[in-house]
């Protein structure tokens, strides 16, 4: 099997985490999701073809318990929750391509099959396990990584368990050097920096070998040879990345399953996560000679009102209310905007609608209602016959304009995505001040009615480029603003970039058509109210 191949050009396959399905969906991993989407649609618009493999990881001991308690069987469970996840991505308009679920039928001969090339490179070995053991985390734990009563630092409300007991084991500490090579040869492979050096500074402790089999867990794949042994929930839902691929009539191999997408330019996760995925996951893939991924990137942790957010504390903040309240783009322009990616990031209900009312009511929507108008009162409601080269070089809008092109695809390709937004909202609030210095009102009464088309070409093209630029992020009030400048457009259509060359073209400042009679303005966003007592 030969799938040593370099990834097309033209293609952009990414993924997030396989959520774990011991609960419903978090905010959490809601903000990973939107990211990934933010991502994926930028590169669709972009002409490339996009791979976005999303889903749920449904083995493992705590499942299995979950169920237990709730008096269900397990797959019950993950049928439940994994539709509450599909549930919320929908509602939060995510177009994944793949949804891949680690109990699907196809997924156990994947794991087979990679098991016994690891297996066959000699990294499988049976040995005794014995260690503190968190059940909510499925990992073994270091001592000193405990807190002082015994609780597991993450899941500080379980204590850990002592495990004597018989696994296999994958030889991880083979791949040291190889993984350190890795990171130095590939400064890229993981993200922002902070992480990278997390993880290099872990592999420098030194790496132990890692038990990749449970006992006593009957909710999960049998070890091929050996079915008194499970195989450890992450052993396996790391190859639901790979499964995912496979065409709905494809016999489950990994021929098939590697032959087209494989391997990803990205998987983005949370920080938690990252050492199964920057450290594990590449050496797993080593071992089964297969290409490792081109990128791994781990975001930050979120907080409400500066403080953690738990269960136990009952300030957890649930998705589903938040959208239903305020809607999508909504939710998705305030965590992408507000949190720099790769660092932790809060929310606070007050800085939410105000965030909003500020960029999206005021600044965006004022602007574009403000300029429509003028346009019904000025030029009759019809697009000036006007175009960019009619606009001076010394414009400042149109400068501003012009150098935003580059920042825009240096800022999806980068993932800085906040600076877009800031970037796009700098265009919008030139826009503002150049109509109160230059006074169209005035230059109407002048007689001056080239210059006024001026101004209101300048502007009116200046939003739709805002509205092109951050359509990947808010493409329901992108739709919106392209429908009241003339355009026939559906941000929400995936292969919208394949189709045409849209980026091309609307990507660059200065292409708003004349001559068109526009329909009649409605607000894009509307103010929201501020909350109470928060």
């Amino acid at each position: 099997m030969s799938i040593d191949k370099p990834i097309s050009k033209t293609s952009f396959a990414l993924t997030t985490p396989l959520y774990y399905v011991n609960g419903l969906p978090h905010i959490g991993s809601a903000y990973t999701t939107m990211i990934a989407d933010a991502i994926a649609r930028w590169y669709r618009l972009s002409g490339h073809e996009v791979m976005f493999v999303t889903g749920t990881d449904e083995h493992g001991q705590k499942i299995q318990r979950t169920a237990e308690e709730k008096g269900v069987n397990p797959q019950e469970h993950c049928d439940r929750i994994s539709q509450q996840f599909q549930d919320l991505w929908h509602k939060l308009d995510i177009k994944f391509d793949r949804f891949s679920r680690t109990t699907a039928s196809n997924h156990q001969a994947i794991v087979n099959e990679f098991f016994a090339r690891v297996q066959k490179s000699d990294d499988i070995y049976l040995a005794q396990q014995q260690g503190w053991y968190c059940v909510a985390c499925e990992e073994f734990k270091e001592k000193r990584e405990l807190t002082e009563d015994g609780f597991c630092p993450i899941h500080t409300n379980q204590k850990v368990e002592w495990r004597d007991e018989e696994n296999y084991f994958f030889r991880l500490s083979r791949y040291q050097q190889q993984l350190e090579e890795l990171y130095t040869k590939n400064p890229d492979f993981i993200q922002p920096e902070s992480r990278r050096n997390e993880v290099i500074n872990f592999v420098k402790q030194g790496l132990q070998d890692f038990s990749i089999s449970r006992v006593n867990v009957s909710w999960g794949f049998p070890i091929p040879d050996d079915p008194k042994h499970t195989i450890y929930v992450w052993f396996d839902a790391l190859l639901g990345y790979i499964s995912a691929l496979l065409d709905e009539n494809d016999p489950p191999t990994l021929e098939n399953a590697l032959k087209k997408w494989y391997p990803f330019n990205l998987h983005l996760i949370g920080k938690d996560i990252l050492r199964f995925h920057a450290v594990y996951w590449p050496a797993m893939l080593m071992s089964a000679q297969l290409p490792l991924p081109k990128q791994v990137f781990g975001h930050g942790f979120l907080t409400k009102d500066g403080k953690k957010m738990g269960k136990s504390l009952g300030n957890t903040l649930d998705p589903f209310s938040l959208v239903e309240k305020y809607g999508s783009d909504a939710v998705r322009y305030y965590f992408l905007k507000e949190i720099e990616l790769g660092e932790d990031g809060d929310f606070n209900e007050i800085r939410f609608v105000n965030t909003l009312n500020a960029d999206l009511a005021n600044d965006l929507g004022n602007l574009l209602n403000r300029s429509l108008g003028m346009l019904k009162k000025y030029c009759k409601g019809v697009l000036p016959p006007i175009t960019q080269t009619d606009i001076s070089e010394e414009n400042e809008v149109k400068q501003i304009g012009k150098s935003l092109e580059k920042k825009v695809i240096e800022a999806y390709q980068n993932y800085r995505f906040s600076s877009l937004c800031q970037e796009v909202l700098n265009l919008i609030r030139s826009c503002n001040k150049f109509i109160d210095e230059s006074q169209p009102w005035s230059l109407y009464k002048q007689g001056e009615q080239k210059e006024v088309e001026k101004i209101l070409y300048v502007v009116l093209e200046s939003v739709r480029f805002a509205g092109f630029s951050l359509a990947p992020i808010i493409p329901n009030i992108s739709n919106k603003i392209y429908t009241q400048l003339g355009f026939n457009f559906d941000f929400n259509q995936k292969d919208l970039g394949l189709k045409s060359n849209i980026s091309n073209e609307h990507g660059q400042w200065g292409i708003l058509p004349i001559n068109q009679e526009l329909p009649k303005a409605e607000p894009i966003f509307a103010r929201l109210e501020v909350p109470e007592n928060k």
